[in-house]
């Protein structure tokens, strides 16, 4: 049944601190009415402890309660402990459709055992900026059809298994040189250019996808004053009234520096819900996620935000929360297993090498050069430290390594020329010195993160898209000589 008094916290989520929920923040979230709540890494311990944290939750949030987490895949898994997907660049590398039904699938069984109920994936960014800082292989591929019947795919086997869907970023975050994180994008197009490619997507997979989640980029020539996420231009006139889309809206964090910095807590969460958001992510400190609910409150008196919207946007989180009820289904062991088998020949069909790299043999001397740890932005999990590179090359007799602090900055004209094949493992997500682009010094390129590194290196490249688990699995065999590169580049990565 619909709350019967439209309260603030009904149109927030927020997220909270630890791996157990303390009496402040159950009082908290009780007394404000909210009934979303966001998990990220900080807050996940082991599966049992996930498991009495959201049945806890659950308790407190009530009946039509969600519980949200971001699960894309690739470096952007928050449950690391669950099968890890592939990016969707190596799904898109794969190109195999039902693949990506059954990795959806896969990656929802994973999250209901926990008792999450709502994704915030697939991502439909059309990734034709190789310069973007933040997508890149979150994205499926350069082309908007692709991306579209890959996150179709991706997206029917996840609902299948009870988890919602918000496919994001509205309008599109793939074209853009700043990370939103950070600082304010701008992506200077027409609504008809926007047509032409960013909106392909969510037009195709608007009558399917339950929830939308928005950027915080500016688009001058539809509204030169809001980004997407607080512009009624784009959420209400664009997505409602030119798609037709009838799900939730939810926002991006509104914690961002791209929002916060400019609009804070408070101001930010009004406007995306006069916007047309339904559902406002208002993550960050205690006081401002009461900020927000203050000023919601505040404008609910004043009539600032329309009562009858607010309702019907209260009516649509409703609905949802009924669709994809939160439970806790059992996990076997024996479907764990065949959800990581599975995962595993995902990630090795979408190997692909450019430039026609062959694996050295095994006497070959080498030198491994790699960052030495790579630290969590905040959005990706922690890159593939140095000792874990090392793991790759157990079968190689004369190995010397490298570390180098700050990978992006190498100047491969300095990397020594003494017979030893020089094997650079791209393990940061940053693009290198322009310079390195013609520049001899490398003999075989292994870009397990970002695929776009591939241009800046003048050299034979192979790419995992991403390097989980199954990917250093099938990036190990191809090394080794057991296993071929077969997957197909979704994006423009060869040289010129």
């Amino acid at each position: 049944m619909p709350h019967n008094t439209l309260q603030p916290g009904h149109l927030v989520m927020v997220d909270m601190e630890g791996t157990s929920l303390d009496a402040d923040t159950a009082d908290f979230l009780r007394s404000h009415h909210i009934r979303a709540v966001c998990l990220f890494r900080k807050n996940l311990g082991t599966a049992a402890e996930v498991q009495k944290l959201t049945t806890d939750l659950r308790e407190v949030l009530g009946p039509l309660a969600l519980i949200g987490i971001d699960q894309e895949g690739g470096s952007v898994i928050r449950a690391t402990f669950l099968p890890q997907a592939p990016a969707a660049m190596a799904l898109g590398a794969g190109g195999d459709l039902e693949q990506a039904k059954q990795v959806g699938a896969a990656v929802s069984r994973g999250l209901r055992s926990l008792g999450i109920n709502w994704n915030f994936a697939p991502v439909l960014d059309v990734n034709n900026n190789p310069a973007n800082p933040v997508i890149a292989e979150r994205s499926f591929s350069a082309d908007p059809m692709a991306v579209a019947r890959l996150a179709g795919a991706w997206m029917e086997g996840a609902l299948s298994e009870g988890v919602a869907c918000s496919v994001k970023h509205f309008p599109g975050h793939g074209d853009t040189h700043t990370d939103s994180h950070h600082a304010l994008p701008t992506v200077d197009k027409s609504l008809a250019e926007l047509e032409a490619l960013e909106l392909i997507p969510f037009r195709e997979l608007a009558s399917v996808a339950p929830a939308v989640m928005t950027a915080h980029i500016v688009y001058p020539q539809i509204d030169p004053e809001h980004p997407a996420t607080l512009s009624r231009k784009v959420l209400t006139g664009v997505l409602r009234e030119a798609i037709g889309y009838q799900g939730v809206v939810i926002t991006d964090a509104l914690m961002m520096k791209a929002v916060h910095d400019r609009y804070g807590h408070a101001r930010a969460a009004v406007l995306a819900l006069q916007a047309g958001a339904d559902l406002v992510l208002a993550q960050g400190a205690r006081h401002e996620q009461l900020a927000a609910l203050q000023a919601i409150g505040a404008a609910m008196q004043s009539a600032a935000l329309d009562a009858a919207a607010l309702q019907v946007a209260c009516d649509r989180v409703d609905d949802l929360a009924r669709r994809f009820p939160l439970q806790t289904t059992p996990y076997r062991e024996v479907q764990q297993g065949l959800d990581i088998a599975l995962m595993n020949k995902a990630w090795a069909r979408g190997l692909t090498a450019i430039g026609a790299p062959m694996p050295p043999a095994r006497n070959t001397p080498l030198r491994v050069i790699a960052q030495a740890s790579v630290a969590s932005d905040g959005v990706s999990e922690a890159g593939l430290p140095l000792e874990k590179i090392q793991e790759l090359f157990a079968a190689f007799s004369n190995v010397e390594y490298l570390p180098i602090a700050v990978l992006r900055q190498l100047d491969v004209q300095t990397l020594p020329r003494d017979g030893r094949r020089n094997v650079l493992v791209s393990n940061h997500h940053g693009r290198y010195q322009q310079s390195s682009a013609e520049a001899e010094g490398v003999d075989l390129h292994l870009a397990i993160w970002n695929p776009f590194q591939v241009l800046d290196i003048n050299a034979p490249a192979i790419v995992t898209w991403g390097y989980a688990d199954g990917a250093m699995v099938a990036l190990k065999a191809w090394l080794q000589g057991e296993a071929a590169a077969t997957g197909i580049a979704p994006v423009a990565l060869a040289h010129a």
